[in-house]
C-alpha cells in the first residue's frame, strides 16, 4: 500500500473515532474496523488472489478502501452493501479520494437480500461487519455465495461475544466450514468453506 492512501486512511479512521465519540446513537456512528484488522483481511486477500469481495457494513468507507485495495492489482472487484444511503455517498467520497471508485460498486440495500440474490459459489470473500443480529436470519446464503476455498471474515466477534454467538454456532455446527477466532482488532472470525 503505498504512503498517500495509507495517510488517509489513517485520517479516516481518526476522523471515524471523532465521529463516533460525538454520538450518542450507536447506529449513528461509523464504528470502524480496527486497523490492525484490516490490515490483516488485506494480506489474506492479496495472498487468496482473491477477485471478488462482498462486504456488508460500508459505512464511510474506511475498510472498504482496504478491501479495494487488496483486490485491485488482480483486477478484482468490491460490492458493499449498507442500508445508510448517507454513509453510502460518503464511502463513494472516500474512495474517489483513494483513487478506487473503479473498484467498488455501492449498493443502498439490505445485506441478507443481497446475498440471497448472488449466485453461488462466487464469493472469493464474504466480510460481515453490520447489525449482528441479524447474520443467523440471513444463513445459508452467507455459505452458499462463497467458492470452495473461500473466506467467511465476521468482526466484533470478541467485543460483542453474546450478538455473534448465535452465528458462531451456526458455523461450528456446519461441516463445510472450518473456523478460528484471531484476536486483532474487536476479534475476527475467520472461516473458511472446504474444497471437496
Amino acid at each position: 500500500m503505498d504512503e498517500s492512501l495509507r495517510a488517509l486512511l489513517d485520517e479516516l479512521y481518526r476522523d471515524g473515532l471523532r465521529h463516533d465519540q460525538a454520538q450518542a446513537d450507536r447506529l449513528a456512528r461509523r464504528r470502524n474496523l480496527e486497523p490492525d484488522a484490516a490490515e490483516l483481511l488485506w494480506v489474506i486477500i492479496r495472498a487468496m488472489a482473491a477477485r471478488n469481495v462482498v462486504e456488508v457494513g460500508t459505512s464511510n468507507g474506511y475498510s472498504t478502501i482496504w478491501l479495494a485495495d487488496a483486490v485491485r492489482p488482480g483486477g478484482g472487484r468490491v460490492l458493499s452493501v449498507d442500508l445508510d444511503g448517507q454513509a453510502q455517498r460518503l464511502a463513494a467520497e472516500n474512495l474517489a479520494a483513494a483513487g478506487l471508485s473503479q473498484v467498488v460498486e455501492l449498493r443502498t440495500a439490505d445485506g441478507g437480500a443481497v446475498l440471497a440474490e448472488l449466485p453461488d459459489g462466487g464469493c472469493d470473500v464474504l466480510f460481515l461487519d453490520s447489525e449482528r443480529p441479524e447474520y443467523p436470519k440471513w444463513w445459508p446464503h452467507p455459505l452458499r455465495v462463497l467458492r470452495p476455498g473461500g473466506l467467511l471474515a465476521v468482526d466484533n466477534v470478541l467485543s460483542h461475544p453474546d450478538e455473534v454467538a448465535p452465528l458462531l454456532e451456526i458455523i461450528e455446527a456446519e461441516p463445510a466450514l472450518t473456523a478460528t477466532v484471531v484476536p486483532v482488532g474487536k476479534g475476527e472470525l475467520l472461516a473458511v468453506k472446504s474444497v471437496s
